[in-house]
């Protein structure tokens, strides 16, 4: 058995919101691919390349494709992303990629193994972020490299426009008790229950690397060196049309979670308005929303 000390992103992401990136792996990519090329600038060829929290691994396996004669490692704590991963990996008949379930915080990776770590939106769920960061700084090689996305505020976004109907609902009952046995609970949510439109950046949350100020620190103190946090608007397809990316979102993981205890008839109607704010941005190429992002890079001293 693998070493996780993150469990509650291991609950997580091993629940109602692993399956769901699971079953929906092309729509997630569909979501993110706008920062493959951002990521992918930092392979060479015949890197040795770690993929953290590498999902369903498309950026494992682009990055592969990128270094050539190289290798890429995925590491995930989800068994349904892996799986999924795996299969996809099989069907594309790529043959230098390998995937590992595995806390990638504290997992005894060969010292000096790879050329470049990568990730996709993984590394923000870190529980010990400086701790977590000084493993993968053992893992590079000497003046090896690291390039990561994560969230910026996504208020600053067309995300935040789309999230707007979350921002009036009421606080669920405390004694709310959703009959849903599918029904995520804060140890299945990223985050514990982050909310979506909330303003918070809780440790392990998804927003915890948000401010670059924040970043610069932890990789300072997890010895990494020439730290830089760019950032970026990144567009991605939410879905054919309104309603189907509507119906997307309304089942997204901390959505689900915020929309669950204030019963059937409150879901109903943020669901629709959900559909509503999504129909601005709806276009021949489907619905398209700008993320805002950073990107950061920095590397190993040596």
């Amino acid at each position: 058995m693998p070493d996780i000390r993150n469990d509650q992103q291991e609950r997580a992401w091993n629940g109602y919101e692993g399956r769901h990136w699971a079953a929906h792996r092309h729509r997630y990519d569909a979501v993110n691919a706008g920062c493959n090329d951002l990521l992918l600038a930092a392979v060479r060829p015949g890197d040795r390349v770690l993929d953290v929290g590498c999902g369903t691994g498309q950026l494992t396996r682009l990055a592969a494709g990128r270094s050539g004669a190289g290798s890429a490692l995925g590491v995930d704590l989800s068994a349904p992303m892996l799986a999924a991963a795996r299969a996809a990996t099989a069907a594309e008949a790529v043959s230098n990629v390998d995937f590992l379930r595995a806390d990638a915080q504290v997992h005894p990776f060969a010292p000096g193994a790879y050329d470049v770590v990568l990730s996709r939106f993984g590394v923000m769920f870190f529980a010990e972020p400086v701790a977590a960061f000084g493993n993968l700084t053992r893992a590079l090689r000497p003046g090896g490299r690291l390039a990561f996305v994560c969230l910026d505020d996504w208020r600053r976004g067309d995300l935040g426009a789309a999230l707007a109907p979350l921002a009036t609902l009421p606080e669920p009952p405390n004694d709310a008790t959703p009959t849903d046995d599918a029904t995520p609970t804060d140890d299945d949510i990223p985050g514990g229950g982050h909310d979506p439109a909330g303003d918070d950046a809780p440790a392990g949350g998804p927003l915890s690397l948000a401010d670059p100020a924040v970043t610069r620190e932890v990789l300072a103190d997890a010895g990494l060196v020439d730290v830089d946090c760019a950032r970026h608007e990144v567009a991605g397809t939410w879905g054919r049309d309104a309603a189907d990316a509507g119906a997307f979102l309304a089942g997204w993981g901390p959505v689900r979670h915020r929309l669950a205890p204030l019963g059937p008839a409150v879901g109903e109607r943020v669901r629709d308005e959900l559909v509503a704010a999504m129909r601005p941005y709806a276009g021949p190429d489907g619905v398209r929303l700008r993320t805002a992002a950073w990107l950061v890079t920095a590397r190993r001293p040596g």
